[in-house]
C-alpha cells in the first residue's frame, strides 16, 4: 500500500474531506463534527474551512478518503466488480442515504453527458428517489429512460418511489414506464400480459440499457414488498422457508443469488433481471437490514456494481 497516503498532509485531508462531508453533506453542527472526529471545536471549524479552501467540496464531495477507497476495492476484488463506490458513514445515522444517493446521482451524470444515445433502466425505491433528487437539470433529448417494473401498487395507486418519470422530467429525455403491474395475478395473465408489444418494447429496452440501477429489498416485516402489500404475511413466511435473502425489482432470491422457482415469483411481472456480467448494472442500497440482500445479490452476480456507505461497507466485509 502506498505509504503516501498516510503521511501527516494526506490525513489531514482525509480528516478534512470527512469534516466537510459531515457539515455539509449530513448537517452536523461543528460541535457534532469535533465530537464525532475527536477533536476539538476549533479543530473542527479549521477542519471544514480546509475543506472548502482546498477545493474538496464543491457540490459533492471531491476528495477520496483513504479508509473509502480501501474498502471499495475490497470489496470488489471479493465479489469481482467492474465498479464500486462506498461514501462516508455518519457514526450516528450509518444508515443516512444522502451520500449514497449524491455518489450515484454523479454515476448518473457521468452516463447522461454522453452526446450519444444512451439507455437508462431504473429499478425503484427510497435510495432511487434520493438519488434522482441529487441529479442536477439536464437537457438529454437524445437518452432514453425506462423502467423495469410497473408503478402500480395493489390498490391501483402509483408508487411513490418509481424514479423513472422524475428522471425523464429532470433531464428532459423521453420515458417508457414498464405498462404492467409489479403482479400478475396468475402466471397465464402474465403470459398474455406480455404478448403485447408495448411490453416486449419495454423490455427489449431493459435488455439493451447501458446503464441499469437497481435497489435492493431486504426480506423481513420490514421488507418493502411487505409493506406495501404485494406479499401477505403467510407468503413471507413460505419464502422464508424457500430461504428468501431478498429482491431486486419484485424477484425475490436466496442466498446464493438465485432467483427462486416459487409461485411468487411465477407472478412477478417486472422486466427480467438483466445478466449483469454484460452491462452496468449497479446496486443503490446501504442499511444493517439490508446486508443479507446485498451480500446475496453480489454473491449472486445479480449485480456488478456497488454504491453504498462505509458502514455497510465495513459489515459486508465480515459476512
Amino acid at each position: 500500500m502506498n505509504a503516501g497516503r498516510f503521511s501527516p498532509d494526506a490525513v489531514r485531508l482525509d480528516d478534512a474531506a470527512r469534516a466537510g462531508w459531515l457539515y455539509y453533506v449530513a448537517g452536523n453542527t461543528q460541535d457534532e463534527i469535533a465530537r464525532k472526529l475527536g477533536v476539538s471545536r476549533q479543530s473542527a471549524q479549521r477542519l471544514v474551512a480546509m475543506a472548502v479552501s482546498e477545493k474538496l467540496i464543491k457540490v459533492r464531495l471531491d476528495h477520496p478518503i483513504a479508509r473509502c477507497m480501501d474498502l471499495a476495492g475490497a470489496l470488489s476484488d471479493r465479489f469481482g466488480l467492474m465498479s464500486c463506490e462506498i461514501v462516508p458513514s455518519d457514526p450516528d445515522a450509518p444508515g443516512l442515504i444522502t451520500g449514497v444517493a449524491i455518489a450515484a446521482a454523479a454515476e448518473l451524470e457521468r452516463v447522461l453527458k454522453s452526446p450519444d444515445r444512451r439507455i437508462v433502466s431504473l429499478g425503484t425505491g427510497r435510495a432511487l428517489k434520493a438519488t434522482v433528487e441529487q441529479l442536477p437539470r439536464m437537457s438529454c433529448p437524445q437518452h432514453v429512460v425506462v423502467s423495469r417494473l410497473g408503478n402500480m401498487m395493489q390498490d391501483g395507486s402509483a408508487s411513490p418511489y418509481n424514479a423513472t418519470i422524475s428522471l425523464a422530467e429532470r433531464i428532459g429525455a423521453p420515458h417508457y414506464p414498464y405498462p404492467l403491474p409489479v403482479l400478475a395475478r396468475n402466471p397465464a395473465e402474465l403470459a398474455a400480459m406480455r404478448n403485447q408489444e408495448a411490453v416486449r418494447n419495454t423490455i427489449d429496452l431493459c435488455q439493451q440499457a447501458d446503464l441499469s440501477l437497481v435497489g435492493i429489498g431486504q426480506m423481513d416485516r420490514s421488507a418493502p414488498l411487505f409493506v406495501d402489500g404485494f406479499v401477505s404475511a403467510e407468503e413471507m413466511d413460505q419464502l422464508a422457508a424457500l430461504g428468501a435473502a431478498g429482491e431486486i425489482t419484485s424477484w425475490v432470491y436466496d442466498s446464493e443469488g438465485r432467483v427462486i422457482d416459487c409461485a411468487f415469483n411465477a407472478r412477478v411481472a417486472s422486466a427480467p433481471l438483466p445478466r449483469a456480467a454484460e452491462r452496468p448494472v449497479i446496486a443503490v442500497a446501504t442499511g444493517e437490514a439490508k446486508l443479507p440482500a446485498i451480500r446475496a445479490a453480489l454473491v449472486g452476480r445479480l449485480v456488478n456494481g456497488l454504491i453504498t456507505s462505509e458502514a455497510t461497507a465495513e459489515r459486508l466485509l465480515t459476512l
